[in-house]
């Protein structure tokens, strides 16, 4: 028997031994849905319709879990008028974030600022404005001067600056929108989606939770002049923080609203109304309706193993699975406790894998109707195993 023969003699005769101690293959476990209580299958019970608005475009996404409760024309074109203001703000957020420019800059007001068309916050030519300031006459005043200003400081041009916002409307996931300029002044080539402002308001609350605070301040006084928030709904609803309205003789009168009422959260957008009373009523309506009627939860979060599986020829045998990150869902009130959650996990897991790779899938029912399916992947990285493990999982394997 030559040297080779001999080896396998030897691991043919410890893969029983070896076998009968490893973890078994992977099996498709039920996921309890974290603080979910027992579940039972029962059928899902219908959400009620949502209120019918008059506004050309309407949509209402839970912040959370991102979910859908009602739209109407959401994935049409339509002019945004002021609303282009949350994608200006969010660029500037992202250079304060990146140390590019600080709140406390000054910053110079050119005469093409001064000039600019439109809602004003009464900077003068010729003078610096803390960059902060500008902020506050941009979100709360809707300051067209305010907004030509902050693009020239962050991008030395209006034209350069509208570069980063289509840049970064695509990094947020707004795939159906242009902007032409920082302020929202009519342009055939500027357009937005009801469903991409929604999807913006999401990211500026995500990822700029220190800054989102400017949106819901009621009043900003600079230059010796008061002015008023134009998002009336900050008057009638204490959850109410955000976000922006706008209009144009074209546009109409447009509204993009969030609340937070305990732990849901809520984004309405509302395009094309008739005037500034319809934006606010139809807005708070739909804000209503869906507080009403749906309930979010947290189902797992980004920390949590689902599951603990065999990894064939690793330095480590077992990998632990999860979501990878907060996983949220929203449902009709009432209905939580019958869901039911689900994995399917890939068979033969081999080594080298690492830290986020997709390994399966969890999948939540409610009654007989999936409503959610996620990437189950690796919690930790496992590197390759040595020659002597990869050759004795070699053997094992042709026993599974």
């Amino acid at each position: 028997m030559n040297y080779q023969h001999y080896l396998v003699a030897i691991l043919l005769s410890l893969s029983t031994f070896i076998a009968h101690a490893a973890p078994p293959a992977a099996a498709a476990p039920e996921a309890k849905p974290v603080a979910a209580k027992s579940a039972s299958p029962a059928a899902s019970q219908p959400a009620p319709s949502p209120p019918t608005l008059s506004a050309r475009a309407y949509i209402l996404v839970d912040f959370f879990s991102g979910e859908t409760l009602a739209q109407v024309n959401a994935d049409e074109r339509m002019e945004p008028a002021s609303l282009t203001k949350l994608m200006t703000g969010y660029v500037v957020f992202k250079a304060l974030a990146a140390d590019k420019v600080k709140l406390s800059d000054m910053v110079p007001i050119s005469e093409k600022a001064w000039r600019t068309d439109g809602s004003r916050s009464f900077v003068k030519v010729n003078t610096q404005v803390p960059l902060e300031d500008l902020l506050k006459g941009m979100i709360i005043q809707s300051g067209n001067d305010a907004s030509v200003a902050l693009a020239e400081h962050v991008a030395g041009s209006e034209e350069g600056f509208v570069t980063l916002m289509n840049g970064y409307a695509k990094e947020v996931g707004m795939n159906h929108s242009h902007f032409t300029n920082s302020t929202g002044l009519p342009d055939p080539e500027l357009y937005v989606t009801a469903r991409d402002v929604a999807q913006l308001g999401r990211a500026i609350i995500h990822d700029f939770p220190e800054y989102y605070k400017y949106y819901a301040m009621k009043e900003f006084s600079y230059n010796g002049i008061t002015q008023y928030n134009r998002n009336r709904l900050l008057w009638r609803d204490q959850n109410i923080d955000g976000l922006k309205t706008g209009h144009t003789e074209s546009a109409g009168y447009c509204l993009a609203a969030s609340a937070l009422r305990d732990d849901m959260r809520l984004i309405t957008v509302v395009l094309g109304t008739k005037s500034e009373a319809t934006r606010a009523k139809e807005s708070l309506e739909m804000l209503n309706y869906g507080f009403r009627t749906f309930e979010t939860h947290r189902l797992y979060d980004t920390k949590t193993s689902l599951s603990t599986v065999r990894v064939w020829k690793g330095a480590s045998e077992t990998l632990p699975l999860g979501v990878g990150e907060d996983l949220y869902i929203t449902v009709p009130r009432g209905q939580y406790k019958n869901l039911k959650a689900t994995m399917e996990i890939d068979s033969a897991i081999m080594a080298p894998t690492k830290k986020g790779q997709k390994h399966g899938l969890v999948k939540v029912k409610l009654g007989d109707q999936e409503i959610l399916t996620h990437p189950l992947v690796a919690l930790q990285n496992v590197e390759q195993g040595s020659w002597w493990r990869r050759m004795v999982d070699t053997v094992l394997l042709w026993f599974q």
